[in-house]
């Protein structure tokens, strides 16, 4: 009875073990619990549903990564400590399209800075290509440094400035985002 016991019991530990593995999922797209960046430990704080139109079609599954779990938009946003945000499409979003979102969205929430930031918005934006479903975008904002780009693991280029990463996270993060579920979703609410 004893070696059928450990038998048992060894395969709930690989079952549970996989499933604390896989972390978490939204629309059927899976994030880790934890990531490393920059040398530290990064825990995800939330996962949030992208939607556009009034028909609400799924764009993107947006995964935001931090140092510290936070359910405060601005404790996030002031905090200059490593974060990620991972942007996993699931339809073909063109790259006009892409670029349109980034230009609102910085227009909306980084009102003030926009003249400062301008260049660095438009060099943001060249780096865009077309995105296609089950791509990945990687916006790593680096202290002191600013955000790195990456897609599907490669990097594409790195936007200068802390100012910039406050800017670009505030898409999501501030008072205007792409969709309030989106946000609610990053700050730990349900992803819907």
């Amino acid at each position: 009875m004893q070696p059928m016991l450990t038998f048992l019991l060894a395969i709930l530990s690989v079952s549970l073990g996989v499933g604390a593995a896989h972390g978490r999922e939204c629309a059927g797209i899976s994030f880790p619990e934890e990531l490393q960046s920059e040398g530290a430990t990064l825990k995800l704080n939330g996962l949030g549903l992208r939607e556009a139109t009034l028909f609400k079609v799924d764009v993107y599954v947006a995964a935001l990564y931090v140092v510290q779990i936070s359910r405060s938009a601005d404790a996030i946003l002031n905090s200059n400590t490593p974060k990620e945000l991972i942007l996993h499409f699931v339809r073909d979003v063109e790259r006009a399209d892409v670029n349109k979102g980034w230009q609102e969205g910085f227009e909306k929430n980084a009102e003030g800075a926009l003249p400062i930031l301008k260049k660095r918005i438009e060099a943001f934006k060249d780096l865009m290509p077309d995105m296609k479903t089950g791509q990945r975008l990687r916006l790593v904002h680096k202290p002191g440094a600013g955000i790195q780009v990456d897609i599907d693991n490669a990097v594409k280029g790195t936007l200068k400035g802390d100012d910039f990463a406050r800017a670009l996270f505030s898409i999501w993060l501030g008072t205007h985002p792409p969709n309030p579920g989106l946000t609610a979703g990053l700050l730990g609410g349900a992803c819907e």
